[in-house]
This record gives C-alpha cells, structure tokens and sequence, in this order.
C-alpha cells in the first residue's frame, strides 16, 4: 500500500552524498564506508568528488608520513638530529589544515578542493 505523504522523505537522497563526503574524510576505514555503504547506492556529484579528492589525501599523507617516519628513525639512530623530526611535525600540522579545509567544505556541501591535491585528483580517479 503506498501513501502519499508530502512529509516522507528518502533519506539517502535528502543529503544528496553529504554524509559519504564527510565520513570519507575519517582515514581509510571511513572512506571504505563511505564508498561502499553509502555511495554505492545513492551516487551524486558531491559524493564522487569528496570521495576522489580524500583518497588521494588519504594516499599521500599515508605514504609522507611513513616515508618520513622511516628516514627519521634512520637518522636520528645514525646521527642524533632532530630536525628532521621537526620537519615532520611540521608537514603533519600543514595536512592537519588541508584536512580541516576539506571536512569544512564536506560540512557545507561544497566541492571545495583541498589545496594541492583536490584538483589533480579528480583527474586521478574517473572511474569512482
């Protein structure tokens, strides 16, 4: 029996892919739940954008990080400086901002690029 009720809304489409925009943002586990849980089945332009744009942030900080961690270990067991150490802290703070930016634009149902990476992005990944 089906009603016409003004008042019932769909709820997959009344965030038009804003809720899979803003839990892909959440490291790795979040953008695998957002792609699968919730893109999969209510595919908009804003969810496929955040989604490009947070997998190659998740991928690029993952591997600086890492990368760094690892020369960092080697040099201040083979030498003792720490400004190495320094450097990271610092480029950890600068994606800490790129983050926020990027959640801030999900927030608001924007297609806000993150800054170095949004736009190449969208480039990277066509077929999500």
């Amino acid at each position: 029996m089906e009603t016409n009720n003004p008042f019932q809304t769909n709820p997959a489409s009344a965030d038009n892919g804003k809720s899979a925009s803003i839990v892909s943002y959440f490291w790795f586990i979040g953008w695998l739940i957002a792609y699968f849980a919730m893109y999969k089945d209510n595919k908009t332009d804003l969810a496929r954008y955040q989604l490009r744009q947070t997998l190659l942030f998740h991928l690029v900080t993952t591997v600086i990080s890492w990368g760094l961690g690892i020369f960092i270990g080697l040099a201040l067991f083979s030498t003792g400086g720490t400004a190495i150490y320094y450097l990271l802290r610092i480029i950890q703070v600068v994606f800490l901002v790129f983050w926020i930016i990027g959640l801030i634009g999900a927030f608001n149902g924007e297609k806000k690029p993150i800054p170095f990476i949004g736009e190449r992005a969208q480039t990277m990944f066509p077929s999500i």
